[in-house]
């Protein structure tokens, strides 16, 4: 048996074609930017969910629900976690971007 590698992002550009899954991706384009900055932070920050609760006082369980994009944490949650990570939260206002091209 041959075993095929596909890149994400491979496969992104081909289901991004589909204007339905284009769309939706779209409409998720704000809960993927967080978690992706959450992680980002955490990373950065040579951190686990753990460590990252511990500092928050709070449970792996709910970074892993944060970092999931799920759901719309409170800035007063965004704050607690990037006090954690010894990040600075900044919220900021953009102009929408165009349609999407594969990420």
């Amino acid at each position: 048996m041959v075993n095929k590698t596909l890149l994400v992002s491979e496969a992104a550009k081909k289901w991004l074609r589909d204007p339905e899954i284009a769309e939706a991706y779209d409409a998720l384009e704000e809960e993927f930017a967080l978690a992706e900055a959450l992680i980002r932070a955490r990373a950065d920050a040579a951190m686990t969910q753990e460590d990252v609760a511990k500092a928050m006082g709070t449970t792996q369980a709910v970074v892993a629900r944060l970092e999931s994009g799920r759901s719309m944490p409170s800035t007063r949650t965004l704050q607690r976690f990037a006090e954690a990570t010894g990040t600075k939260l900044r919220i900021r206002f953009e102009r929408p971007k165009a349609k999407t091209s594969a990420p």
